[in-house]
């Protein structure tokens, strides 16, 4: 029964038959989590599906490869919405003992919403973004700059994979 679970779920990877949509249903949830608090880490979800998919377009600008990136963007980018939301629930502190967090509430008071563009990084993207929230930065241009920050990582990531497996696959 759970071989047979996981046989499945790796052919949902590996697969010619099995259809773009379910690749593309099983990126946005793991980008969506892996933005949020959870931990997850849509990078390899993103570099198998885009592999694969280069293996069997044999070319970097197709509309499975463009799709993947906007699903895994845009899940990317509501996870971490999500943080930012949760930050604003979060009540102001009496006292602010974390080195990390003075560090990124100094540079985003400097520098406001066009830190977000960060949001990708480990750790410090989860922190920024909530700390966004929690010093009530505007939403949309916040939500602007995450999507931005979020595009930018996965179009590089394709960009890095894509000669990786034409020359070297």
């Amino acid at each position: 029964m759970f071989t047979d679970y996981l046989t499945y779920f790796f052919n949902l990877f590996f697969s010619n038959t099995v259809s773009i949509e379910n690749q593309l249903i099983i990126m946005f949830a793991s980008a969506f989590v892996s933005a949020s608090l959870l931990p997850g880490n849509s990078e390899i979800v993103f570099s198998t599906i885009a592999t694969q998919t280069i293996l069997f377009e044999h070319a970097l600008i197709t509309s499975p490869l463009i799709w993947l990136v906007c699903v895994a963007t845009i899940g990317n980018t509501l996870g971490s919405l999500l943080t930012l939301y949760f930050g604003r629930l979060i009540p102001e502190p009496k006292s602010l003992n974390h080195k990390y967090a003075e560090w990124v509430i100094h540079k985003l008071n400097r520098y406001g919403t066009i830190m977000l563009l960060l949001s990708w990084l480990p750790l410090l993207g989860d922190l920024l973004c909530g700390l966004a929230g929690w010093l009530r930065l505007p939403l949309v241009k916040s939500a602007f700059y995450i999507f931005m920050g979020k595009l930018i990582r996965y179009l590089l990531l394709l960009i890095t994979i894509y000669p990786l497996v034409k020359y070297v696959l």
